[in-house]
């Protein structure tokens, strides 16, 4: 009987105890954070000019590829057959270095904004960490994942975006660039 009561008052003890610390969740827009950074503006002009760069390259084989094909196709049959089949691995292959040239443009660019991104993913994740432990808030929601919401609803006062901005010396914009909150 002494055991059943105990573990009864333990048991009240706990229920006790979860229900004065309850939950505190909140939510950061991690776009609306990235949109109002300085480095933003920045990474964007780099990144622009990576692929303005990069199109240049892959424009200039492409016309390179075009030019050898008209005039591949413009002498047909005159050419003997071994300039040819020449002339085609030769087409062959510019197109093979167009497809490589490409894919590299694509993952160099990648690999470039992973480069430029990661210390701001890094400054905000610290931000959201000392606003999150200062105001006491025992989770942090991200507000999107690949698009989807993941937040349904969430009232004003659980977004810390603002504060995390704020952590970071950044002092918020007007609400034109954020997103209607849920």
């Amino acid at each position: 009987m002494k055991k059943i009561v105990f573990l009864f008052a333990f048991g009240l003890a706990a229920l006790f105890a979860q229900a004065q610390s309850p939950a505190k969740i909140g939510f950061a827009d991690a776009e609306y954070i990235f949109s109002q950074m300085p480095e933003a503006k920045q990474i964007e002009t780099e990144l622009q000019t990576l692929q303005t760069q990069l199109k240049k390259q892959y424009d200039g084989k492409v016309a390179e590829f075009q030019k050898q094909l008209q005039q591949y196709q413009a002498y047909g049959n005159t050419v003997p057959d071994a300039v040819r089949q020449n002339t085609e691995r030769e087409l062959q292959q510019l197109q093979q270095n167009i497809q490589k040239l490409e894919q590299d443009s694509q993952e160099n660019l990648q690999r470039k904004q992973v480069q430029l991104m990661e210390p701001v993913y890094t400054k905000v994740g610290k931000a959201i960490e000392e606003v999150a432990k200062a105001n006491a808030f025992t989770m942090i929601l991200t507000n999107q994942v690949s698009g989807l919401d993941v937040v349904l609803y969430a009232d004003d006062q659980s977004d810390i975006s603002d504060l995390v901005l704020k952590k970071m010396g950044i002092t918020p914009q007007a609400a034109t660039t954020n997103p209607p909150k849920k």
